[in-house]
């Protein structure tokens, strides 16, 4: 029996929410373990839509116990609004099934309000990066520099202001250089009082549950936000999010040893999207791009923005399952590409008329590769709720095999439409 990291294996928006959901009724513990409230997770069951931000998609299951994790950036106020918002449609949202890792670093609004400084700077520049302006990166400013105000201080009236105080330092300073009013010690004290009494009864020592819950043989699911292409690291730099994405993650971000993770499943889109700036080799802005993104419809979860649309990139996705050590992926939205005549993928890049297999570091480099693409035959039935191999048309199997062979992985699970039954499995990631 084998923990199941889930990661994207592109820029994000690939399926997790669904594929997490219908894996987590699989596993026993749903562990988030980095970014914040800008990732956004669509889950359909029984008809029903949830849209989640900041909470594991396994608090839509009953008797599952959620967890987030000490990698995340946790702003308790959206954790509040999305919390009320699933209360009303049914789902319990208790400390009974939710905890809280005490060590995890918070949100507050002057994160929001420098991330929406410094995009608003960058858009007279020409240089933004296309932030969710939600915090996120900020925050993980203050985590690493060692003034972040983190969920256990809220239980430590006596500490907090001195923590308030050093934190202030660091942005009233940023905040006067950028022409912006300082901000009150008493307006950030009352903004963390606010929300104490809400956030505390969830706080927990989450690495000691989630070692007790080994021991005892339960099934741990590790649920990324964003994607391996917005890695910090490892992503298109500096058009990525400000936490690792990838697999290796899992294990810092929730405080579990690295052999605790028995199989690492990608999730993959049949196509390719991205949101906000950045390289997108393959991207289509012309009528395929168009296709793509009505028929997928291709609309942030969080930010409502369209997404960028494109032909699948093997370059890419190849990388991807090397940088995470992913043993096989979840293939998705393969019912989009129903009913075009020929399908495009990309198999290479030529930089500077030299053939390469690989997206290269550099950001220059990045935004001079062109896409070397291999046409495929389309299919004309539909592929759209088939639930086995049998129920697809001949040509959709071709491809994904094909996509198989050019990324050095197998697929694991195939998913035909949002329903979280329209799924085909091949290989059960917890018994592998």
């Amino acid at each position: 029996m084998a923990n199941v990291v889930v990661v994207g294996s592109q820029w994000g928006d690939e399926g997790k929410g669904k594929i997490v959901d219908w894996l987590s009724e699989r596993a026993d513990v749903v562990v988030r373990f980095q970014g914040g409230h800008n990732a956004g997770h669509t889950l359909v069951v029984d008809g029903k839509v949830y849209k989640l931000s900041l909470l594991p998609s396994g608090i839509v299951r009953q008797g599952k116990l959620s967890i987030i994790g000490n990698g995340v950036v946790f702003d308790p106020h959206a954790f509040v609004a999305e919390s009320a918002k699933l209360k009303a449609q049914g789902v319990t949202v208790s400390p009974e099934c939710l905890k809280i890792a005490e060590n995890t670093a918070l949100i507050l609004s002057l994160h929001r309000e420098l991330d929406g400084f410094r995009e608003d700077a960058a858009s007279n520049s020409g240089t933004k990066i296309g932030t969710t302006r939600r915090g996120i990166g900020p925050a993980y400013e203050d985590k690493v520099g060692r003034r972040a105000v983190r969920v256990m201080d809220l239980a430590d009236l006596d500490t907090l202001p001195l923590k308030v105080d050093r934190l202030l330092t660091h942005h009233n300073a940023l905040r006067r250089g950028l022409g912006h009013p300082e901000v009150s010690h008493e307006a950030i004290m009352q903004e963390l009082i606010s929300v104490a009494d809400e956030i505390l009864p969830y706080m927990d020592r989450v690495w000691k549950i989630l070692d007790d819950k080994r021991r005892a043989g339960a099934r741990i699911l590790f649920e990324g936000a964003q994607g391996t292409l917005l890695d910090i690291d490892h992503g298109t730099y500096p058009f990525v999010t400000s936490s690792n994405t990838v697999a290796g993650q899992a294990s810092p971000g929730a405080g579990i040893g690295p052999d605790s993770i028995g199989y690492v499943l990608g999730i993959t889109k049949a196509y390719t999207t991205r949101v906000g700036e950045g390289p997108f080799p393959t991207e289509q802005d012309n009528e395929v791009g168009e296709f793509l993104g009505t028929k997928g419809h291709e609309f942030g979860t969080v930010t409502g923005r369209k997404r960028r649309c494109g032909w699948f990139d093997a370059v890419l996705v190849r990388q991807a399952v090397a940088v995470n050590g992913i043993n096989g992926i979840a293939l998705t939205k393969l019912d989009v590409l129903d009913g075009l005549d020929e399908i495009k993928v990309c198999t290479g890049y030529r930089l500077d008329g030299v053939l390469i297999d690989y997206l290269p570091a550099s950001q220059g480099a990045q935004a001079r590769v062109e896409p070397v693409y291999e046409t495929l035959e389309g299919w004309k039935g539909t592929t759209k709720g088939a639930r086995s191999w049998n129920d697809l048309p001949a040509q959709a199997v071709k491809y994904v095999r094909h996509i198989e062979e050019l990324i050095g992985a197998p697929v694991a699970l195939l998913s035909t439409s949002p329903e979280r039954d329209d799924t085909i499995l091949v290989t059960d990631p917890f018994q592998d």
